[in-house]
């Protein structure tokens, strides 16, 4: 049998390789090259396996896998951490999560024909374009908590299909070479019986140590002595101060001053000018003030005004403390430093009911243009806490395509007031959309935004000409899909509008061709369904 098929993607037990080499889009081999890295893509394989199994791409519970893992854990992984399933599966899980999808740094792969090189002096990491890290990271995806996890290795974000994989081991392909794999682990696991020794040893003879070896040997014992406690004082540092949370520094829902908001709930603190300059405080400030406004418009969060959490400027606040004296969930908190040439700002949120950090971000920028670097970091950060605190796919979306801020939000609120099909809030929509669109004539989002409010102007009757409006949103749809052929949600509005001018067949195909795009877009999923119910 031949033991190179040409398929798309490859996972070679062999070597431990994954290769994906799909026309036009992505062309990778990754080398899980320790018995620790080797132990995750034995995971992938078996998610890949099950899904084939299964005969679709769909989450793989790993608790029905629990033993198979334990396996995994002692053979190819060579025992490297607890094969105990309260410990192995949120491993994975946390791996699954953060480790794997990160292509830039590659902590668990080598990337072949690609050279780690420093960033900024800091760290070393691979260069790939931005589309390369989001393909990739958009792979694993996971459902579930540390205990329950369900992971989806999801090849069709890549325009793949089950078809297009294949896991090759030895001579066997697929089924065939999975069985065969596991066999030879299990092979592996077995533990050989220690010999029998029929000859008794020879006695060794006993050595006397002189005076000056006991000195010596009393001092390499001290100094070991000492570089144990050492690094027992350094581990217990790191734990305490990264992983331990003791129940003085969760906030408590009964403790808080004013009752939880119903929606997602935000305090951002003054960002830190860790600078010996001065005239960062400024920079500091307009940054915080930059995020909290822009926070504040969107609907779905709950924002604590500047007023408020500029009363933490210079003052050692703890996260729970803030939490409870506000009434929020989530603090944002960060700093601004002096990095030779380079202006660092560090971003991160967290949880003040867990404890715990749902995200962080470091951002390295040359400091000629202040205020581009502001809006940049600002829109940023703005999309990431989007994501996280409200799993807003919608954020990702409205990010690409342009930098300037204004544009961004204005487009961004236009289609939540387009959604919201009042008069008062489409007017509104209209106004914002045009002027998303005078202030980035390329921004393909804002095209739709108002190719959207047209649409809406039709459905409430506010339109004075529906066939003109209609024909106004045909051409807007058409210019955002144009500026930007990847705009997965262009293609869907597009449809709709050739649904409603009765080309059911165009508006079918457009519409399909923004599923292509984005099949796990719950957008774009629902958007087809609609032009499918109204051409019956």
């Amino acid at each position: 049998m031949d033991e190179s098929p040409r398929q798309p993607i490859k996972i070679d037990l062999n070597q431990f390789k994954l290769h994906i080499h799909l026309k036009h889009k992505t062309e990778l081999t990754l080398h899980f090259d320790s018995p620790s890295r080797m132990f995750y893509l034995a995971v992938i394989a078996l998610v890949v396996n099950e899904m084939k199994r299964l005969g679709k791409i769909t989450s793989i519970p790993l608790e029905e896998h629990s033993a198979l893992l334990a396996l995994f854990n002692k053979t190819v992984g060579g025992s490297a951490g607890s094969s105990d399933r309260e410990h192995l599966i949120p491993r994975i899980y946390r791996k699954w999560k953060d480790a794997l999808p990160d292509l830039e740094n590659g902590p668990l792969f080598r990337v072949i024909g690609r050279k780690k090189e420093l960033e900024n002096g800091v760290g070393k990491t691979y260069q790939f374009t931005e589309a390369e890290k989001d393909s990739w990271a958009n792979l694993f995806e996971y459902r579930g908590s540390h205990e329950h996890v369900r992971l989806r290795f999801s090849v069709d974000k890549l325009g793949a299909s089950l078809d297009d994989i294949v896991i090759i081991y030895e001579g066997y392909q697929n089924a065939e070479a999975w069985e065969k794999f596991i066999s030879s682990l299990g092979q592996k696991g077995e533990e050989k019986p220690k010999p029998i020794e029929f000859f008794p040893k020879e006695p060794e003879i006993p050595i006397v140590p002189s005076r000056e070896d006991k000195i010596l040997s009393l001092k390499k014992r001290w100094q070991w002595v000492a570089l144990t406690i050492v690094l027992i004082v350094v581990a217990l540092a790191v734990w305490k101060g990264y992983f331990y949370f003791p129940p003085g520094r969760v906030a408590s829902i009964q403790r808080m001053a004013f009752p939880l908001p119903d929606k997602p709930s935000i305090a951002v603190l003054p960002f830190v000018n860790m600078t010996d300059d001065p005239r960062q405080e400024s920079f500091c400030d307009g940054l915080s003030e930059e995020i909290i406004t822009t926070l504040s418009k969107i609907p779905k969060l709950f924002v604590i005004a500047r007023n408020s959490t500029f009363t933490y400027k210079g003052k050692p606040a703890k996260v729970q403390q803030v939490s409870e004296e506000l009434g929020i969930q989530y603090v944002l908190e960060g700093s601004v430093r002096k990095a030779g040439e380079q202006v660092r700002i560090t971003a991160q949120l967290n949880d003040a009911l867990t404890g715990r950090h749902l995200w962080a971000e470091r951002y390295d920028r040359n400091p000629k243009n202040i205020f581009v670097i502001q809006d940049e970091i600002t829109t940023h950060i703005i999309t990431a806490l989007q994501v996280k605190l409200m799993e807003g796919e919608q954020a990702r979306i409205f990010s690409k395509g342009t930098k300037n801020l204004d544009a961004y939000m204005k487009a961004v609120e236009a289609i939540y007031l387009c959604h919201q099909t009042t008069i008062e809030g489409n007017i509104r929509a209209r106004q914002l959309a045009e002027e998303a669109i005078s202030l980035d004539p390329n921004y393909a989002s804002a095209y739709r935004a108002l190719a959207l409010a047209n649409i809406i102007d039709i459905w409430l009757g506010l339109s004075k000409d529906s066939e003109e409006s209609l024909k106004q949103s045909l051409e807007l749809y058409k210019k955002a899909v144009t500026l930007d052929a990847s705009y997965a949600m262009g293609y869907v509005g597009l449809g709709y509008a050739l649904m409603m001018a009765r080309k059911y067949d165009e508006g079918i195909a457009q519409a399909e061709r923004g599923l292509e795009l984005a099949p796990n877009s719950a957008d774009v999923v629902i958007g087809y369904a609609n032009i499918l119910l109204y051409t019956g």
